[in-house]
């Protein structure tokens, strides 16, 4: 990258840790002086006999922030006297722990055994903001802000993954009404959880058994194989590849995956992240672009390697949204949240296709 951005550390009134991603040298003198109450921590993650999958019951988040009006946005700087949970008149990029973590460091109580198993909702939940600008979105960041939001994730990933406690760290971003955000300045979250959420747990599965039977990396064949038809490529570039998936379940998803077999975004060289920052938001600007129904609610996290599976990981991102067209959005019904038999109304060819005619 062109610059690596200025990291500095701060503690917020109730303990919680704070980083500060600059672009230029910045001396920064953080001093919170909000009166917090104690940091909440009775989360709690229960094992669930019939489905062998971990549910995380979190109370305390039923009375988080909801919806508020933007002169009251908790994610703003604090200024003219109004203190937010960023304590500094302006930034770059944020990241702090969230005031209402499902998981987290000080999470309480003991494991329990058979016949109802759980154990203490341990882990560490960040907001990370990508501009303090509250009307601005990510695909409008310049490119140098994108940047320096990668290199903030790839931080954050770095340092989360090496606590004791943490089997998996997802970052991931939320955008829209329609998703359900609650929070409208442009932000993301990073969960460092102790155990492997389901879907990485299936995606492990599927990788292990695979290079089991042919000593390969399961998304290098995917990849290459994706590349020789062509039918569902989206875009790219030197050294990342964009392309919606053969058996994709989403009206309208994208995979963005390096060509070089890398785990973890904290694995990629100056040159990707460069390239990374490039399609990751040229995709987003496709998303945009499919109607004229305005900025598309989409999901994007990015699916990094398990604690300890670095080697055997390949990194991708992926973005999705749930409208199928202006008006319509995909729901999901009874088949889907019954029995996770996704029914997708859009074929990924011609997903792809608009993708492309989308700029």
């Amino acid at each position: 990258m062109p610059n690596t951005p200025v990291a500095t550390s701060a503690k917020l009134a109730d303990g919680r840790e704070i980083w500060f991603f600059d672009e230029q040298p910045t001396l920064r003198s953080v001093h919170d002086e909000r009166p917090l109450e104690p940091r909440a921590g009775g989360s709690q993650l229960r094992w669930d006999r019939l489905t062998a999958t971990w549910t995380a019951v979190a109370g305390h988040r039923q009375t988080r922030t909801f919806k508020p009006p933007s002169d009251e946005c908790p994610l703003c700087p604090s200024v003219d006297g109004r203190l937010t949970e960023i304590p500094a008149e302006s930034y770059d990029v944020v990241a702090f722990e969230n005031r209402f973590p499902a998981l987290s460091t000080v999470a309480v109580g003991e494991a329990t055994g058979e016949p109802f198993v759980s154990q203490p909702g341990r882990g560490r939940c960040e907001v990370v903001c990508f501009t303090s600008d509250h009307e601005q979105s990510f695909v409008d960041l310049p490119p140098e802000r994108v940047r320096t939001v990668l290199a903030a994730l790839a931080h954050r990933t770095e340092q989360l993954t090496a606590m004791p406690e943490v089997a998996y760290v997802f970052c991931f971003e939320n955008r829209g009404e329609e998703i359900g955000v609650t929070l409208q300045h442009p932000h993301g979250q990073i969960y460092a959880m102790p155990v492997l959420p389901p879907r990485i747990e299936s995606l492990v599965n599927a990788a292990d058994a695979h290079r089991e039977a042919t000593g390969e990396c399961l998304q290098c064949a995917v990849l290459a194989d994706e590349i020789a038809d062509g039918s569902r490529i989206v875009a790219e570039n030197g050294s990342f590849v964009a392309y919606v998936p053969y058996a994709g379940r989403w009206p309208y998803e994208i995979r963005v995956v390096p060509r070089r077999h890398v785990g973890s975004l904290p694995g990629l060289t100056a040159e990707e992240m460069d390239d990374l920052a490039a399609l990751y938001q040229e995709c987003l600007r496709r998303m945009d672009g499919l109607d004229d129904a305005g900025p598309v609610p989409y999901i994007a996290g990015w699916q990094q390697a398990p604690t300890g599976r670095e080697d055997t990981w390949h990194l991708a991102a992926e973005i999705f949204t749930i409208r199928r067209a202006p008006g319509r959005l995909k729901y999901l019904a009874g088949i889907e949240s019954g029995v996770a038999l996704w029914v997708n109304d859009i074929p990924p060819e011609t997903a792809a296709e608009r993708l492309r005619d989308a700029l």
